[in-house]
């Protein structure tokens, strides 16, 4: 499947999706809201991208931004999805429903960067421990102890 008919099935789909090819995959900006009606399109729709094999958090300072590497292994095509997310409550829709191996990381970006997953089966901290306050992997964190500032 081509660059042009990926794009065309996502912007019926999500209209407002917007794009970016000057990396190694085709990047597709999306809207929080539309992440999880456009996840499910992903991998039951026509493109079958049925393995996320990445899924991480961005800070820029300014906002937070998730992203998604998809692929088809039937179609052997990949995709990142980036949605940008307000950095004083960030939220989005959980997809551990969707791709089994987002569970395990979005665990991971709530503890780490503070994203709450909407509706995630198990959403509690893997690494730290239960009273460790802030979010190590943002850039505004520091860590009085070890004397550590991004």
């Amino acid at each position: 499947m081509s660059i042009e008919e990926i794009k065309e099935y996502i912007l019926s789909a999500e209209p407002t999706a917007a794009f970016d090819e000057t990396g190694e995959w085709l990047n597709i900006l999306i809207s929080p809201e539309a992440w999880k009606p456009l996840a499910e399109k992903l991998k039951q729709g026509v493109l079958l991208f049925d393995y996320l094999f990445c899924l991480t958090c961005i800070d820029w300072k300014t906002h937070l931004a998730m992203v998604y590497h998809l692929s088809s292994t039937t179609y052997r095509h990949s995709i990142v999805i980036r949605a940008n997310l307000d950095r004083d409550r960030p939220r989005i829709e959980t997809v551990s429903d969707t791709w089994r191996t987002s569970e395990f990381h979005e665990r991971e970006v709530f503890e780490l960067f503070g994203v709450e997953f909407l509706h995630h089966p198990d959403l509690r901290k893997l690494i730290l421990t239960d009273d460790f306050e802030g979010f190590p992997l943002r850039k505004d964190f520091e860590d009085p102890i070890n004397m550590i500032k991004l």
